[in-house]
């Protein structure tokens, strides 16, 4: 009880996709013989991923994210390509792709299923914060197997291997393996004030921390402060990481960070940013209280307002506000 007792206090349990609890007994994962018999398992349960949503048993009064064999069956899955996701208490759990949809129509589910977008669910707290997590791992796991069937090396069709956590090439003999796409998230500071910027694509009014991709040859570190001076034009000195988050849209972690701005003068990268501001801690205070399912959807807001706590953008506004960046400051 004391480990999970510390696990909870760790910022990074704070947003959404950060629960997952299985047990990935991933020294089990060459043993084919294992996971046959798990998948054969009368207790399996099955997370089933049609694209970018899940599929979910909606018949009871909360989303029911585990299937079972006869109600992923009924979907005409390949059980053949499951990918093993781990254990828990009631059992063994996979993931599988849904058939893909030979029309407009779209993906025909059974009475009382129904396919739900992952960030809507987390959006509105419609499912528990361990299952977010869950089907977290299988959107990015089932996902990569989609997206990755051939070879990068030889362009040969691949094999799914190790209970789908590796891709072999029968022809070349590579190996591939899940690919997860690391993202620094970082809010520099300065005289009591953080830096946000808002992207055209965000909704109106909604400001975030800066973000981008880790480079090869990069550190975390290095890639905040290169990050920042691309976007804003501000150079940083001390960087300190904060926490992390699974982000499965489709496979990233985000790495937050916290950094001191060594200046004050803005010059936006105006291909990236629409606009990039300084925000005092009041004001960053109200923004997080703006911060609404409501308003996220597009209700009128009487100010800006920064992402919801289902984002690690948001984590780190409370940790700037809460004045735990003061030694950067």
């Amino acid at each position: 009880m004391a480990a999970i007792s510390l696990l909870a206090g760790e910022p990074s349990r704070r947003a959404a996709f950060t629960h997952n609890a299985l047990d990935r007994a991933s020294e089990r994962r060459s043993d084919t013989g294992w996971l046959a018999a798990r998948a054969a398992d009368a207790d399996a349960r099955f997370v089933v991923v049609a694209t970018d949503r899940l599929v979910f048993d909606v018949a009871g009064t909360a989303p029911r994210l585990r299937l079972a064999r006869g109600e992923a069956a009924a979907l005409g899955v390949d059980f053949d390509h499951a990918v093993f996701l781990g254990l828990e208490a009631g059992g063994p759990l996979f993931g599988l792709a849904a058939p893909k949809a030979d029309d407009e129509a779209g993906l025909v589910l059974p009475e009382g299923l129904k396919a739900i977008d992952l960030r809507s669910l987390a959006i509105r707290g419609a499912v528990a914060p361990e299952d977010l997590g869950i089907a977290a791992e299988a959107r990015s796991l089932v996902g990569w197997h989609e997206r990755h069937g051939f070879c990068s090396n030889c362009g040969a069709p691949s094999a799914l291997a190790e209970g789908g956590w590796k891709r072999l090439c029968p022809s070349c003999g590579a190996e591939h393996f899940p690919r997860v796409d690391p993202v620094v998230i970082m809010l520099a500071v300065r005289r009591g004030h953080c830096l946000m910027g808002r992207q055209p694509r965000f909704p109106a009014g909604m400001y975030s921390a800066l973000a981008g991709y880790v480079e090869p040859g990069e550190t975390f570190e290095d890639a905040v402060r290169r990050e920042i001076a691309e976007e804003a034009g501000i150079a940083v000195g001390r960087v300190v990481y904060y926490a992390s988050q699974p982000w499965p849209f489709p496979s990233t972690l985000m790495i937050g960070c916290l950094a001191e701005a060594l200046g004050d003068e803005i010059v936006p990268d105006e291909t990236e940013l629409e606009d990039c501001r300084w925000f005092s801690r009041a004001e960053a205070a109200a923004m997080l209280a703006r911060a609404t399912p409501e308003v996220y959807g597009g209700a009128e807001a009487d100010g800006p307002f920064v992402p919801l706590p289902l984002a690690i953008a948001h984590w780190l506004v409370r940790a700037f506000v809460a004045e735990e960046t003061l030694t950067l400051e």
